[in-house]
């Protein structure tokens, strides 16, 4: 079984990595790392160059998922914390080419099926 993961990237303002992680659990996600950041463009010549408010202080989020769940979590996090809100949020992935073996093994586990009890002969009379 080949398993095709993404990291997916979320930058956004402080305060907002909860939210994010929010949306990607929605979206299928089982969890994430939050990183806490810094902004290095500050500049009003930025401000004005990119048409947006620079904020400083910034949360970097990373998603591991299946190749399955990327587009689906990338357009929700878009749509609710993109660049018109309050996040300002940046949302990016990249191909995930080697992962340790426990990682690789979360994603290989499927729940067995319960077993059925089957009934004896003796159980029937």
């Amino acid at each position: 079984m080949d398993i095709k993961l993404y990291n997916i990237v979320a930058i956004v303002n402080e305060g907002n990595s909860d939210r994010v992680m929010e949306i990607a659990k929605d979206c299928g996600a089982r969890g994430g790392t939050i990183i806490s950041a810094n902004g290095s463009v500050t500049s009003d010549a930025a401000q004005q160059l990119y048409g947006l408010g620079i904020h400083p202080e910034k949360e970097i989020v990373l998603i591991l998922v299946n190749e399955s769940l990327v587009t689906k979590i990338l357009e929700n996090l878009y749509d609710k914390l993109g660049r018109s809100t309050e996040a300002m949020g940046i949302f990016f992935s990249l191909p995930v080419s080697h992962a340790s073996d426990n990682l690789l093994n979360q994603y290989k586990k499927k729940k067995a099926p319960a077993k059925k009890e089957e009934k004896t002969e003796n159980e029937d009379k």
